[in-house]
């Protein structure tokens, strides 16, 4: 556990694995922070909310500089998520090298459990897809990309029929994942769309579009110069729940989680998180 003395109220949990991200192939870089609980926390709190997480991991093996000041729950592990992400002829190839503990709902505090916003995030299979009863924040917020995944003693990362889908679906407020989460089967974002609340799918440098009411609108994203699209998603997610929470109105989400999310692609790794200046730029009075 740590930076919890004591535990106090948050305003944004999030719950997932942190990763070790290793550089690709022939990079001259070294390993990086990443996971969606690291970018979903960053900009929450950029946006001026508390945000606690909750994650399991080997302290010995990442550094959380980056995350000071934001309380941790950890549930220990002797191993810590280990990821890499290489291109391809046939596009990216993930390799998961190593797997933390998985995240046991009922080690979160009570006080935690009331959080306004829960982003359930998971990126490797580390938790159920649906919280216990005791739980009640009120904007329950999935990316589902953790529960789409599997992969065999070789480590590369595969698709995965998500059975408890509908049912996860249902119970939560809103949902968003990408094109290449779901590997651009229409069919497949068919039933996801049918069985959510709100259902955002990101599509990179075209923006999004958003599943409401058995609408469907799509929201452009500017034109940007990208360097690196990591934890554009994760950082749109964000945005959209929090907008979602305080409008009560998911058009007006997805369009400040586009606009706010352009910007991250034009910076690198957790440099990506948005600024004041950003989030000032992307801002509209909802009436």
């Amino acid at each position: 556990m740590l930076n919890l003395t004591p535990i106090e109220k948050v305003d944004y949990l999030v719950i997932g694995h942190f990763s070790k991200d290793l550089p690709p192939e022939g990079s001259p870089t070294g390993s990086e922070l990443g996971g969606t609980a690291a970018y979903a926390a960053l900009t929450a709190r950029a946006l001026g909310l508390r945000v606690g997480i909750v994650s399991s991991f080997n302290e010995q093996d990442i550094s959380l500089m980056a995350l000071d000041s934001i309380p941790i729950i950890n549930i220990p592990s002797k191993k810590t998520t280990i990821f890499s992400n290489n291109s391809t002829p046939t596009g990216r190839q993930q390799v998961l090298y190593e797997h933390a503990e998985k995240i046991d709902f009922e080690k979160i505090p009570e006080v935690w459990q009331r959080s306004p916003i829960i982003h359930l995030a998971p990126i490797a299979q580390e938790m159920e897809s649906q919280l216990p009863s005791g739980f009640s924040p009120a904007l329950l917020g999935l990316t589902p990309q953790g529960w789409l995944r599997s992969w065999g003693d070789n480590g590369h990362v595969k698709p995965r029929k998500w059975s408890e889908m509908e049912a996860s679906l249902n119970h939560a407020s809103a949902a968003v994942l990408s094109v290449e989460d779901v590997n651009e089967d229409e069919d497949l974002i068919e039933e996801f769309s049918l069985a959510s609340r709100v259902l955002v799918i990101t599509e990179g440098s075209q923006g999004a579009r958003l599943y409401w009411n058995r609408d469907l609108r799509r929201f452009s994203a500017p034109k940007v110069d990208e360097i690196d699209a990591t934890g554009a998603g994760d950082i749109f997610a964000t945005a959209f729940f929090i907008r979602l929470h305080s409008t009560r109105d998911p058009w007006e989400a997805a369009r400040f989680a586009t606009r706010l999310a352009s910007y991250s692609v034009t910076r690198r790794g957790l440099d990506s998180i948005p600024t004041d200046e950003e989030i000032q730029n992307c801002q509209m009075e909802v009436l």
